[in-house]
């Protein structure tokens, strides 16, 4: 029983928290050890809350999940997992992860209270309305990422703010499109929503996300504001690394047929993996090393 619940509580998207390390990476005070701390911290919290969401998400839409050729396999739809141990464990995990960002910061308590209700919402109303949806989704990302400048007090810079909203809304429109593509003429069964759309709409949604992701990073790396901050044209080099990892995401989208979970996405396609390390080290050596 207790390996169903730690199963259920998705471990593997944790993955995702690492969002909230992006403000203190950019903001050059990735070293200052009491920002950090508190970023880890927060980091922890987020996960917290995060597997309390996966664990009320999975009783309330355990019906619909049966239906899935994936889903299905969740131990609350697979009946593994019983509906009630599932829900005191997300309400039990909600409740601890706001105390302790209570303590923490009070920003920080605010901005997982929002993470919360907002995932609350999505899961009993907004996952209904077509593109709300979407952005819903897509504000999972944005809010991990101004969570992480409002626990480590940093600045969190527009050009940032941007590129996450833009780089949030392609994995979540991607991750509609899996859906669409995998469950075929059944997808309605699973969820009523995805009738709404159809490969070539969400294709012309993510080319247009794609165009202006590519744009708004490219801007990023030559602003006036980047150069001055950073003392050097240098983050120009990461470009090849975005351009890379977004088409391979796309590949992987389009001839694979993934996209349905980006986490697992990023951890078992080393290519992926490797770019995505290889950015990291790139940016971070143009930041705090040849500056």
């Amino acid at each position: 029983m207790v390996y169903q619940l730690i199963v259920a509580a998705r471990p593997k998207q944790w993955i995702k928290n690492i969002l909230l390390f992006l403000p203190l990476l950019f903001s050059k005070q990735i070293f200052d050890l009491s920002r950090f701390i508190n970023t880890l911290l927060g980091f922890l919290i987020f996960c917290l809350v995060a597997s309390a969401i996966y664990l009320l998400n999975d009783v309330k839409d355990r019906g619909e999940d049966r239906k899935h050729p994936i889903k299905c396999l969740r131990p609350v739809a697979a009946g593994l997992l019983p509906v009630s141990l599932a829900m005191a464990s997300g309400i039990g995990l909600a409740v601890l992860g706001l105390g302790f960002s209570y303590f923490l910061k009070q920003n920080f308590f605010y901005i997982v209270g929002a993470y919360i209700l907002l995932q609350i919402l999505y899961t009993y109303i907004l996952k209904n309305m077509v593109i709300l949806d979407v952005f819903c989704v897509a504000a999972g990302f944005f809010i991990r990422v101004i969570a992480g400048g409002l626990v480590s007090e940093v600045s969190i810079s527009h050009w940032l703010i941007i590129c996450t909203i833009l780089l949030s809304l392609f994995l979540a429109l991607a991750k509609r499109r899996h859906e669409q593509v995998l469950l075929g003429e059944n997808a309605v069964n699973h969820r009523k929503i995805i009738k709404e759309y159809s490969p070539y709409l969400l294709d012309q949604m993510i080319g247009v996300v794609t165009a202006t992701t590519l744009i708004s990073y490219i801007l990023y790396t030559v602003s006036a504001e980047t150069v001055s901050k950073f003392h050097t044209h240098g983050l120009l080099a990461t470009v090849p690394f975005v351009l890379y990892g977004i088409f391979r995401y796309l590949y992987l989208v389009h001839q694979r047929q993934l996209g349905g979970s980006p986490e697992i996405i990023l951890l078992t396609d080393k290519p992926l993996l490797v770019n995505t390390i290889l950015w990291g080290i790139t940016a971070f050596l143009i930041i705090y090393v040849f500056k």
